[in-house]
């Protein structure tokens, strides 16, 4: 059995993906799968609908958007690896009290490579009564551009996540403020193919699951040395120190699924976020996007 895999960006934050390559995962389950560059956000849902690839990790976002803008969209997440929101707020000097609601004086820098941290951040701000609206937000550059503003003072936070926060950290130039992960579960990036697919070839689907599946218990159960070294070849320009440091702060986040079932619960708590940030039209429904039957069914041993 193969199957055709577009890779959606390469960040660390992707470690139970490249541990399934690492240990031999999908060979284990009588499977082969091929990483394909992606043809990016947007194109990516269109080539996968016309079976350029048969399966791509992506962010539930993205399917979220792709049924608000085509009502009876194919595409459904039946995977989920990265469970909880994995940005974090650095900031330019020490604030052990920091709470949210501060960000409401001060200039900081969100995330202009993805839009889902700073849909999910403005949720938090509303909820913590800041109107997202009003806060002096500079959202036009990337994290490595954000990282030399923190450095250079010309903003007091930044939202970053790894290996930019291990950086910050290391180089004492950034303090830890506030983990995203902290709201709890929040959808963020899933094993994503065609209901279709997923009907009429459901036996390599649910080996690419299952295999899945035993990266996250090797996950769980490995210092974040050991999956570093694993990982590190996907990763040859990151130190593996840095790598190591990084992945135990996602580990302690618990960023990480220990199981593929997508809950409903983080689904619901990453749609408002793309609701109250104006970025869907409608409550998209749980049922529209998410199929979990391969995934119990792997955690069933079947």
């Amino acid at each position: 059995m193969r199957l055709r895999l577009f890779e959606n960006y390469r960040f660390l934050l992707y470690a139970p993906f490249y541990a399934a390559h690492a240990i031999r995962a999908y060979e284990a389950e009588g499977i082969a799968v091929e990483l394909l560059p992606s043809p990016g956000p947007g194109r990516a849902e269109a080539a996968l609908i016309a079976g350029a690839a048969e399966v791509m990790w992506a962010g539930p976002m993205r399917i979220i958007k792709h049924h608000d803008d085509e009502p009876g969209s194919p595409l459904v997440c039946f995977a989920e690896a990265v469970c909880r929101d994995p940005f974090s707020l650095v900031g330019a000097a020490p604030r052990p009290d920091f709470r949210l609601a501060d960000l409401a004086a001060l200039r900081f820098a969100t995330v202009a490579e993805v839009p889902t941290p700073w849909l999910c951040l403005q949720e938090d701000l509303r909820r913590a009564g800041v109107d997202p609206a009003r806060v002096d937000r500079v959202a036009d550059r990337t994290m490595a551009e954000n990282l030399r503003a923190l450095a250079a003072g010309e903003i007091a936070a930044a939202q970053l996540f790894e290996p930019f926060v291990e950086e910050a950290l290391a180089a004492g130039i950034g303090y830890l403020w506030h983990q995203a992960s902290r709201r709890g579960r929040t959808t963020y990036t899933a094993f994503v193919t065609t209901r279709e697919r997923l009907r009429a070839e459901p036996g390599p689907l649910l080996a690419m699951v299952r295999a899945l599946h035993r990266a996250q218990q090797w996950i769980a159960g490995r210092e974040p040395a050991a999956i570093a070294a694993a990982i590190a070849p996907f990763f040859p320009a990151l130190d593996l120190g840095v790598m190591a440091r990084a992945l135990a702060r996602y580990a302690g986040q618990g960023v990480w699924g220990r199981d593929p079932v997508l809950p409903q619960e983080g689904f619901e708590r990453l749609r408002a976020g793309l609701l109250s940030g104006g970025f869907i039209r409608r409550a998209v429904a749980f049922a529209e996007c998410v199929d979990n039957s391969l995934a119990a069914a792997a955690i069933a041993g079947q």
